[in-house]
């Protein structure tokens, strides 16, 4: 009997919370039902930050390339001169150049000085004594000599060729020591002097180094370069 009372009061309890607040529970479910539907079409999606994009590299300069600038076509022509030539030097000089067949770009030119040096032999006392002098050189292999006619102080003395410079009149000097010769000396000529100057146009790499080298058997003359005439 007590378990049927329970049961009918909690019967009762239901029936009255029902008739109670049943509206309003049902009501608060229809309610949720109700909601309107999401617009799906007006959701918009926050685009995710993009990656900061890496700091570009600095770009290399360009390599610089010389370019090479066109020559004047008004550029003067270069010449070089090697003197000053006479006597025996001069034949020597002549020989070789010749020998190198250079055609047009090789010239000579004459410059003449009041002031000298010789290497000479001392005047003889008479035109035999000089004449046996020049012999006795030529029996040496000197061949480059002249026995001097003027009249005066210098009257048959033997000249052995003339110099613009004492120092290549020196040289001069040694080699004919070298061949024999032992009364020659180098003293200063007074007089109008003549020497042959060689003249090279435009010459290139090559042929500057093969004039140098060929200098080096005639030290005291002198080689330069010089505008073209």
């Amino acid at each position: 009997m007590r378990i049927l009372f329970w049961l009918l009061l909690l019967a009762n309890l239901l029936l009255f919370s029902y008739a109670r607040w049943g509206d309003a529970l049902t009501g608060a479910q229809g309610d949720l039902q109700a909601q309107p539907p999401l617009n799906a079409d007006k959701i918009k999606v926050a685009p995710t930050p993009a990656a900061s994009p890496a700091p570009a590299q600095a770009a290399k300069p360009a390599p610089v390339i010389a370019v090479a600038q066109p020559v004047p076509a008004d550029t003067p022509d270069v010449c070089m001169e090697w003197g000053e030539f006479s006597g025996d030097d001069l034949a020597r000089i002549t020989t070789a150049l010749t020998a190198m067949k250079l055609g047009d770009q090789l010239t000579q030119h004459e410059v003449e000085q009041d002031t000298g040096y010789w290497v000479y032999m001392p005047p003889q006392r008479n035109h035999a004594r000089a004449k046996k002098k020049a012999s006795e050189l030529k029996a040496l292999g000197v061949n480059d000599y002249f026995i001097v006619q003027e009249s005066g102080k210098w009257h048959n003395a033997i000249s052995l060729g003339v110099f613009r410079t004492r120092q290549a009149a020196q040289n001069h000097l040694d080699g004919l020591h070298k061949q024999g010769v032992r009364t020659a000396r180098v003293g200063e000529r007074q007089a109008k002097l003549k020497f042959t100057v060689f003249v090279f146009r435009n010459p290139d790499n090559a042929l500057t180094a093969r004039i140098v080298a060929l200098q080096k058997g005639f030290p005291g003359s002198e080689l330069k370069a010089a505008p073209c005439s």
